[in-house]
């Protein structure tokens, strides 16, 4: 049981925040526990005054769960911490039906043709280490015997890669990125069109109190629930799975097609016929149409402007990151032009500024004095700029889970952990993780990336160790099985096992 000293407890509610069963409130600025209690621990690990201790203390109604080393105290009809097991008349059970069937196709392309026979999700778990998986089952396959082996794997080595379609300048890469203000994550690199977070990761889960935050943040993100994110001296970042991302407040719509430079490359046949310049902004590489290699190529010559930025090569240039027009610092339009060289330029020049994904477009002409004014733009270049657009994706925010599956997830598929290690690797066995296809990272151990999306709904979740959950499935032929090491006394008949889950 959790035990509170009110002398102590100043009401600073990090308890109740923390707590994943709201078990716990401050009332009266005292922290007090309901019947919803399982005596996790969370709450005495947060507890920055040491009011909150756990205490053992025999009580009929509740049964100790042994399915991860928190050990939760559940009563009668309650769950654990990760939700994931309930006491039901005395008896600790998962309280998820086994999903069978994954959501996604198998690729054509792999060594192995078969999908596996049931996922991972509502398995339960084999820890300690000592046991077999939950669910080893057999089922013939095109007259092939096939095993499927099935746990749902703690693991400490777990994250999630969140990747934002967006141009915006979110933040600088390494800063940190924080959830209600504790650490879970960094900036890392920029990608094509994208920026990329790292969130989670063994170090951070096991980073005092604020682990919890850590591995809550890795679940919503991997189960496609909707988070908000403060990049340190950076952006707000509004995220979920599948959707948008909004920076700032702000909804991005489409993902470039290219930089600047390959923009004026992709598109310099059709905007050499209706301007005599383009500047196409971009955070990356802007370029400059007229100087360009692809506006010689389509027989254009120098028009004398120089574009804001730092010049790389002919035709593209280097800006500053913003939240200005292409993600640079340009706010308004006519700064993206440095100068005109009125030596080369010629009066009523049409300059057209705009960005990689077409959105923000402004036309501007050259006066006799050689100062810049803007015009209205016409059919012909809004007819140019669009077609930029409509070569443009929609931004997304992407999730991919990430893990290393030692200890459990190998032991209890296997005497011989190694074999299985080096199985999946040669593609003997074929692993996914919530049904979905796992790519395996090379080099030892087994590490993998998984796109979210592909995974059975909602198949993440996290415990109060802390780390994260994960179904993880091992598909491969019985007589591979049998070489492996593998608990063959454990295998059952597909139709047995559903049969005795009731489905």
């Amino acid at each position: 049981m959790i035990k509170i000293d009110i002398d102590k407890c100043k009401g600073c509610k990090i308890c109740e925040k923390n707590c994943p069963l709201d078990a716990i409130h401050v009332i009266d600025k005292k922290a007090q526990t309901n019947d919803a209690c399982v005596s996790c621990g969370i709450c005495t690990r947060v507890c920055p005054f040491n009011a909150i201790e756990k205490v053992i203390q025999e009580e009929e109604s509740k049964v100790t769960c042994t399915h991860c080393p928190v050990r939760c105290y559940i009563p009668e009809g309650k769950t654990g911490a990760c939700k994931r097991y309930t006491n039901m008349n005395g008896t600790i059970v998962r309280n998820r039906k086994l999903v069978v069937d994954a959501i996604t196709t198998e690729p054509a392309t792999r060594k192995l043709p078969y999908k596996p026979l049931i996922t991972a999700a509502g398995s339960g778990t084999n820890y300690p280490c000592c046991r077999p998986a939950p669910h080893i089952v057999q089922e013939k396959v095109e007259g092939v015997d096939v095993v499927t082996v099935v746990t749902e794997a703690p693991l400490s080595y777990s994250g999630v890669k969140v990747k934002i379609d967006t141009n915006l300048h979110i933040g600088e890469e390494g800063a940190k990125v924080k959830r209600d203000g504790k650490v879970v994550g960094m900036v890392t690199t920029e990608e094509y069109g994208s920026k990329m977070l790292t969130i989670g990761g063994a170090n951070l889960l096991s980073n005092g109190n604020d682990g919890f935050v850590v591995a809550k943040t890795i679940v919503d993100l991997a189960n496609g629930r909707r988070i908000v994110l403060k990049v340190d001296k950076g952006s707000t970042l509004e995220l979920q799975q599948g959707c948008a991302p909004i920076i700032d407040g702000q909804e991005e719509r489409l993902m470039r097609v290219g930089c600047g430079s390959a923009t004026i490359g992709m598109f310099a046949s059709k905007l050499s016929k209706v301007v005599d310049e383009a500047i196409i902004l971009d955070y990356h590489v802007i370029g400059l149409l007229s100087e360009h290699l692809a506006g010689k190529e389509v027989g254009m010559k120098y028009s004398g402007v120089v574009p804001y930025g730092t010049k790389s090569t002919v035709g593209r240039y280097f800006g500053v990151h913003g939240h200005g027009w292409g993600g640079t610092e340009v706010i308004n339009p006519i700064d993206a032009i440095s100068s005109v060289d009125m030596s080369i330029a010629k009066e009523g020049m049409k300059i057209l500024v705009t960005e990689t994904t077409g959105q923000k477009a402004a036309l501007f002409s050259i006066q006799k004095d050689g100062s810049i004014k803007e015009i209205e733009m016409t059919k012909e270049v809004l007819d140019a700029v669009n077609l930029i657009k409509e070569t443009c994706e929609e931004s997304l925010t992407s999730i991919i889970y990430t893990g290393g599956t030692g200890g459990s997830a190998r032991a209890g598929v296997t005497n011989f952990p190694k074999k299985l290690t080096d199985a999946v690797h040669a593609e003997d066995v074929y692993m996914t993780i919530g049904g979905a296809p796992a790519f395996i990272l090379p080099g030892g151990g087994i590490n993998f990336m998984v796109d979210v999306s592909k995974m059975v709904p909602e198949s993440t979740t996290w415990v109060p160790t802390p780390a994260t959950v994960a179904p993880v499935e091992y598909t491969m032929t019985r007589d591979t099985y049998e070489k492996l090491g593998g608990h063959m006394a454990s295998i059952r008949t597909k139709e047995e096992v559903l049969k005795e889950l009731g489905m």
